[in-house]
């Protein structure tokens, strides 16, 4: 999960405030990209359409794909001049975008994933933003929009508190200073000063950055003006390993930077463990174990049917599944990461350079 602060807080400047923006200041959007010929060219249609009136370049990142990804950004790029590729031979989301940030040049930096679809006014709102509030980023929601009935059913799980908790760039909430934010817009002489993102997270890339960032003084705010239209995850594999990755690394980061885990995280592992020792103790023979299994069951089909009432039956029936396999895989994934990758990368970090450290 990438999450964000609980509450809206009450709007204070910043400890730190960056340097002024200039006026209607060049923008550099960054796309780190990996397998993504299906929404590729479509991304970044919408970017080069924005209403912004200052300039605005695209640098695409490129992993190793296995579709025509390589092919439609080659195109993209030889028939429009403000679009360029760097090689990402890693495939690693944070090399990816460390990669395209090296390679762009303009003061403000927007995220933007391959499969993520810009609205209209989004780069001159989030500008407006960072002018406004003084914040080193700036992000809003991830509009989860699914076309099939199985992708219809992970959207409604991805923007519903039964399925990610009350992270505000999943199910709204008013502007505010947050954790963290979904993709961001940044100003570049911070993300400069915090060395870009960590390369070591294969994942939760994000609200480690974010949380460097705050620790520094700087502030990030969320907002619901921003939403950026995502494509969810296809088949039930396909989401089982993205949540159970963002369970495995979120787990590293509350190793990394203690302090940074709050109950909302907790909630997935322990809900599973409880299912697991229930079926356990009920298949010993204890037929009061079956009540926690039972209860979860219980609980997330009633949740689904609420969650899910404007659904299509066919998207409805798949509702619970995904929930559970939500719950599940990022609970495995929380429980089951080793410490040695926490200990890997704090290793791998004593070894650098003062100068060096992030």
């Amino acid at each position: 999960m990438n999450p964000t602060a609980d509450e809206p807080a009450t709007h204070e400047p910043p400890a730190r405030l960056p340097e002024p923006l200039p006026e209607k200041p060049s923008v550099s959007v960054i796309m780190p990209v990996l397998n993504e010929s299906r929404h590729l060219e479509e991304a970044v249609g919408r970017v080069l359409s924005q209403d912004y009136p200052g300039e605005i370049e695209v640098v695409i990142a490129l992993g190793p794909s296995k579709d025509d990804t390589d092919v439609i950004a080659a195109d993209l790029s030889a028939h429009d001049a403000r679009v360029r590729t760097v090689p990402n031979p890693s495939g690693r989301t944070p090399s990816a975008l460390n990669a395209a940030i090296g390679a762009s040049s303009h003061p403000v930096i927007v995220r933007v994933d391959g499969h993520g679809i810009l609205p209209p006014g989004y780069i001159s709102t989030a500008v407006r933003l960072l002018a406004e509030t003084g914040a080193a980023n700036v992000g809003g929601l991830m509009h989860a929009e699914g076309t099939t009935p199985y992708e219809q059913a992970v959207a409604r799980a991805m923007t519903s508190k039964l399925g990610v908790g009350n992270a505000r760039f999943h199910i709204g909430g008013g502007a505010g200073p947050s954790d963290t934010v979904y993709l961001g817009v940044f100003r570049r002489e911070v993300l400069e000063e915090m060395g870009g993102y960590d390369e070591e997270f294969e994942r939760a890339q994000d609200w480690e950055l974010n949380f460097r960032i705050r620790q520094a003084g700087y502030l990030v705010w969320f907002t619901p003006e921003l939403q950026v239209s995502y494509r969810p995850r296809q088949t039930p594999k396909a989401l089982a390993k993205q949540y159970f990755n963002y369970g495995r690394w979120r787990r590293v980061v509350s190793r990394h930077h203690q302090g940074s885990v709050n109950l909302r995280y907790l909630a997935p592992p322990a809900a599973l463990a409880v299912v697991v020792v229930g079926t356990i103790v009920g298949l010993t023979g204890y037929r009061i174990g079956w009540i926690f299994p039972g209860g979860y069951a219980v609980g997330i089909l009633a949740g689904a049917l609420w969650e899910g009432r404007n659904l299509s039956m066919r998207a409805l029936i798949r509702l619970p599944l995904v929930l559970a396999t939500m719950h599940g895989s990022w609970g495995a994934g929380f429980l089951t990461s080793p410490k040695s990758l926490a200990d890997r990368l704090m290793a791998g970090r004593a070894r650098l350079p003062e100068e060096d450290r992030t």
